[in-house]
């Protein structure tokens, strides 16, 4: 009798919700993912016309987007460890209204500075929200029952993928709204959010006081920050191999040192280290780094090759992605209900990273004149790629921890997914940068024409002569090919990572693993001791 009261707290799940009260739950909560993926979608096929209009060059192009990612990345592990300490409601609804704030400013910034810096305030409401929504799931919903409500989750990220870039070319293509609204659109979704969650959203709030390392908070944001400004302007304002390359290296990894110090002596660090001792975090983090580099870094190139090497308008550049969109959501709805079903995960992370390394290396063929049907068919592959490893990856970590460590185990892969992607759109960018320019001269002198300096600045072709245009739309359709090409070994690397995390069927309680363990030792003592009892009575 004891020994079953003490287990039974283990099978409990943290909240007691029927099937329709996590729904509605959901609802807001999914409402608010749906913004913050909206924030950088919704600009991707936007960007060129933006970047142009603001008489920005390719730097500011890649850092419109990077400043956001770096903003997510730095505060997801604050949201996480937030999460663990104080009401998770009452910090999502804190994103939801930075978000906002940041939001309306980038819609009435002026010049490309302003808007990178409002979008840094975006992004650190997206991560509020990008981290929440994973803490709150699993708060609410047991590991095994996860994977069912994962695929409304990565529907949802497929919506907002496929809407985001549709509704941004609508908007600028539209001549009385234009590009500003791709900013203020996501306001109305925020705020109704807002009200569903205050209306839903019941959770219980943990009462200890939160000591937040702040420390160990910002010199892992300075790190990645001059790492990734390294990469930006290394081989354009200075050499690779120089005295700037060698400061700022040096710099990071000091920075670096000393975080990893800092972390290991906080009270509450930002990234638990301990966390790096479980094989599967550790591994699955690698993998979310890999991933990351996929889903943001060659991805978000996309609207700009079929912007300027096909010379499609923001709302064509939208609809001609659809195919990788399409397989992210089939591939994450389907795959979440399968593992749902049986409880088991690791040949869908497998497979998918197989898939992502696969198609990354078809896109790398990708030139001005690829046939469209052809890169339907690579963009499907790394769509599907993508949809059976994202949220799985945080599905694996959720389930090797206790419900005191869920926002901290979250947030890290969120945290290191948001790296990869930041340090995948700067390096990327600047690889981009860097062959567009050689093809350009190339092409140019093919022409007999001298290569001149433009400033960096982002053409439009629909205004330039036929033979220059030929030589700008190939130049940047090679150069779109090289990214990819240069993102299939991170891929790689994800599969490799996957390869070697050892499958946990899925829990089907919030409880400890570790608890489920001493549970699971008991019942096979308690049936061996009922067996001996039978064997005396039947002598």
């Amino acid at each position: 009798m004891s020994q079953a009261t003490a287990t039974a707290p283990t099978r409990a799940t943290a909240v007691d919700m029927t099937h329709r009260q996590i729904l509605e739950a959901l609802s807001g909560l999914l409402l608010g993912l749906f913004v913050a993926i909206l924030s950088s979608t919704v600009i991707s096929n936007a960007l060129p016309r933006i970047i142009t209009e603001l008489h920005g060059g390719q730097s500011a192009y890649t850092w419109v987007v990077t400043s956001a990612l770096l903003a997510t990345t730095a505060t997801t592990p604050i949201w996480g460890k937030l999460a663990d300490l104080t009401s998770k409601k009452t910090l999502v609804q804190l994103a939801l209204g930075i978000y906002v704030l940041g939001s309306v400013l980038a819609g009435l910034a002026q010049g490309t500075g302003e808007l990178i810096a409002c979008r840094v305030l975006q992004g650190i409401g997206a991560g509020g929200l990008t981290a929440l929504a994973q803490v709150i799931m699993a708060t609410m919903i047991a590991p095994r029952e996860r994977g069912r409500y994962s695929g409304y989750l990565g529907a949802v990220m497929a919506v907002g993928t496929i809407g985001g870039p549709l509704i941004g070319g609508v908007i600028v293509d539209t001549a009385w709204l234009g590009w500003r609204w791709c900013f203020y659109v996501g306001v109305p979704f925020a705020i109704v959010a807002l009200i569903v969650l205050q209306k839903t959203l019941k959770l219980p709030v943990v009462k200890r006081k939160a000591q937040i390392d702040w420390w160990g908070a910002t010199l892992i944001t300075a790190a990645v920050s001059l790492l990734l400004i390294w990469v930006s302007l290394a081989g354009d304002q200075f050499a690779w191999a120089s005295w700037q390359t060698a400061a700022m290296v040096l710099g990071a990894l000091v920075l670096g040192a000393l975080a990893i110090r800092v972390e290991t002596r906080a009270a509450e660090p930002m990234i638990p280290p301990r966390l790096f001792r479980n094989r599967t975090i550790t591994l699955a983090v690698v993998a979310s780094i890999a991933v990351g580099v996929g889903m943001f870094g060659a991805s978000i190139f996309l609207g700009q090759y079929f912007q300027i090497s096909r010379g499609q308008s923001p709302t064509m550049s939208g609809l001609m992605t659809l195919p990788m969109i399409l397989g992210l959501l089939v591939a994450s709805t389907v795959i979440g209900r399968v593992i749902t079903k049986t409880g088991r995960w690791k040949r869908y992370l497998v497979i998918g990273s197989a898939l992502l390394t696969i198609g990354f290396a078809l896109m790398g063929t990708l030139r001005a004149d690829t046939n469209f049907m052809v890169l339907s068919v690579y963009m499907a592959v790394v769509g599907v790629g993508l949809g059976m490893t994202m949220q799985n990856l945080v599905l694996a970590v959720q389930n090797t921890v206790g419900p005191h460590e869920l926002g901290a185990a979250s947030s890290v892969v969120a945290f290191f997914r948001s790296l990869g992607g930041a340090i995948g759109v700067s390096a990327l960018g600047a690889v981009l940068a860097h062959r567009v320019k050689d093809y350009t001269a190339e092409g140019l002198a093919q022409l007999g024409i001298p290569a001149s300096s433009s400033g960096g600045a982002l053409p439009d072709v629909h205004t330039l002569p036929g033979p220059l245009r030929a030589v700008v739309e190939s130049a940047y359709g090679h150069g779109a090919g090289d990214i990819f090409l240069t993102a299939a070994p991170f891929a790689l690397i994800a599969l490799i990572a996957v390869a070697f995390i050892k499958e946990v069927p899925l829990r089907q309680h919030n409880g400890d693993p570790v608890s489920a363990e001493v549970e699971r030792e008991s019942t096979v003592a308690a049936g061996a001791g009922a067996a001996v009892v039978r064997t005396g009575e039947q002598r």
